[in-house]
């Protein structure tokens, strides 16, 4: 028998564990509720199991520690706060993705009555992301001339504080009663789960000392990440799944991110003063913006994947833009220490490209554009680093209505792509590559918004390398892996995923995967928001079917 007897065992202190166990505490005050978290308050930021995490390809994915952040908040502490929600075409069957949508669109309607609870912990306004249905920004577009049709520009995006969850609702979570919070600690072996599915414990390792506690709960969620939450999963297939003739076959499989970079740029013909190039602003101050997407009915006729397109600035690292202002960035951003600061190694390297390159034509451009050269960053670096709602980002206008185009594509759900063990048992190997229709979904994508544009007699594309040059452009130049869903994917039943709609494990009563590496397609947004909303859905479904005080009465099993 443990000594730690909790209701609810959350594994961790990310954005969907806290919210599921704020929502606990607040809504459940007998629950009696443990929060686990791996990182320790205060301490270093490297750590074993980053260290124990190999990535086969790094031209496409992002190393480890430039994708999460172990401690109190998670990746929030350095996430740039995009909010977005998956469209109705993530949800259906296509042949484009094969027979691996494996969720369906009454999911939709499942989460629907937690979007403005969600919204609410991120603090992105109201969870409306139709600009049709907002007063004053549904009859706008992104430039002069342009219709909605097969691709449309009323999808926003919509933008957090940033909130950084750790900070935000640190005093907060030490003030309810019912909840405690280890830091430090390194959850580790399960028990085998019984005839009934019913897992009783949990080891956790003090990480400084090695030490070893045994958690008893009536349900655990994992809320690890999708690294870590599959790692778990992996190291404890045995324990978890021995009520299953063997752990899911799809567990650590159809590993997805997403494909994102620059080809082309899109002339507008019309008035460069009508072009929305920047971030708009709802009635009660939260940033939002539009972007080019495509209709589902589009998608699915064309065999298309998932994808947005925004306007963006130039490549930074091409002093040809002639921009002062983007030259003193991509300068501040090469310089040791300041670079660090200004933003997030994926975010600087989004900028940098990791080159270095022309610094004299760069100092040049700073020269040449002298006031504006500093006056344009020091305005943007008062709104996006003093302000309590921060300015999401940095989009320059261009007098020329001559703008970049960032593509954000959805991946292919394919079993090569994958998590697995290393040979001692405790590393992680990551398998990723893009397959061929990632590749040519974003050409195509790129030449239907062209003939879309051309159509409306709103402008055209044009693209910075030869038809031929396309595919191995997106090939070496894409990189991701901070979106990282699929490894333990929802779906009807063990045979094709790992835990069910309400996120339960396959072949246990009381586990759940609280993580997005529970969804089954990536489409074209990050999967902050939707993890959020689902984590609120998860702390409903538990409140709504665990026993009361069961920590108190000892009672143990419980039925979910």
């Amino acid at each position: 028998m443990s000594d730690h007897l909790y209701d609810v065992c959350i594994v961790g202190a990310g954005p969907a564990g806290i919210i599921v166990a704020l929502e606990l505490a607040r809504k459940a005050p007998t629950c009696k509720i443990l929060l686990v978290e791996f990182g320790a308050e205060g301490g270093s930021r490297k750590n074993h199991l980053d260290d124990s995490l190999e990535v086969e390809n790094t031209t496409n994915h992002h190393r480890p520690y430039d994708t999460t952040v172990k401690g109190l908040g998670g990746t929030s502490a350095t996430w740039g706060g995009r909010c977005v929600m998956y469209d109705d075409i993530d949800f259906l069957d296509r042949s484009v993705i094969g027979e691996n949508a494996t969720w369906s669109s009454d999911m939709q309607d499942a989460y629907k009555p937690y979007l403005q609870l969600a919204a609410d912990y991120f603090e992105c306004g109201t969870a409306e992301f139709d600009a049709r249905n907002i007063s004053h920004l549904e009859d706008g577009h992104i430039a002069a001339g342009f219709r909605n049709g097969p691709v449309t520009d009323y999808v926003l995006e919509r933008w957090s504080r940033p909130t950084r969850f750790g900070e935000r609702f640190s005093e907060e979570m030490a003030e309810a009663a019912n909840l405690t919070i280890w830091q430090g600690f390194e959850c580790r072996d399960f028990a085998a789960a019984d005839e009934m599915g019913t897992v009783a414990t949990l080891t956790a390792r003090e990480v400084a000392t090695g030490k070893v506690r045994t958690v008893q709960a009536q349900a655990f969620v994992i809320s690890a990440g999708a690294q870590e939450s599959t790692r778990i999963l992996l190291r404890n297939q045995r324990a978890l799944f021995n009520q299953l003739d063997a752990a899911p076959d799809a567990l650590g499989k159809y590993y997805q991110s997403h494909l994102s970079g620059k080809i082309a740029s899109v002339q507008f013909y019309g008035d460069p003063k009508a072009t929305e190039h920047e971030f708009l602003r709802d009635k009660d101050g939260t940033y939002v913006r539009r972007r080019f997407q495509f209709t589902s009915e589009f998608l699915q006729k064309e065999n298309l994947l998932n994808t947005a397109i925004w306007l963006d600035n130039p490549q930074y690292h091409d002093a040809g833009h002639g921009n002062g202002a983007l030259s003193f960035m991509y300068l501040a951003m090469l310089t040791p220490l300041l670079g660090s600061r200004l933003a997030p190694p994926s975010i600087a390297h989004s900028i940098t490209k990791g080159v270095r390159q022309d610094l004299g034509k760069h100092l040049w451009n700073v020269v040449k554009s002298i006031p504006s050269s500093f006056t344009t960053p020091a305005g943007i670096f008062y709104r996006r680093y003093m302000n309590k709602r921060k300015l999401p980002g940095v989009f320059l206008p261009n007098k020329n209505n001559n703008y970049a185009l960032h593509f954000h594509a959805e991946q292919v759900p394919d079993a090569a792509n994958r998590m697995e063990l290393t040979e001692d048992g405790e590393g992680l190997r990551i398998h990723y590559k893009f397959v061929p229709a990632d590749i040519d979904s974003i050409i195509r994508t790129h030449a239907a918004l062209d003939n879309w544009l051309r159509k409306c007699g709103c402008g055209e594309l044009i693209y910075w390398y030869p038809p031929e040059k396309l595919a191995e452009v997106i090939r070496k130049n894409s990189i991701d892996g901070i979106h990282q869903v699929g490894t333990t994917r929802i779906a009807d039943g063990a045979d094709r995923g790992v835990v069910d709609k309400n996120l339960k494990v396959f072949g246990t009563s009381n586990v759940f995967i609280c993580s997005s590496s529970v969804f089954p397609t990536s489409g074209q947004a990050n999967p902050t928001f939707l993890l959020g909303v689902f984590a609120a859905r998860l702390a409903d479904h538990l409140r709504k079917t665990m026993p009361s005080g069961a920590a108190r009465s000892q009672q143990q099993s419980v039925v979910l």
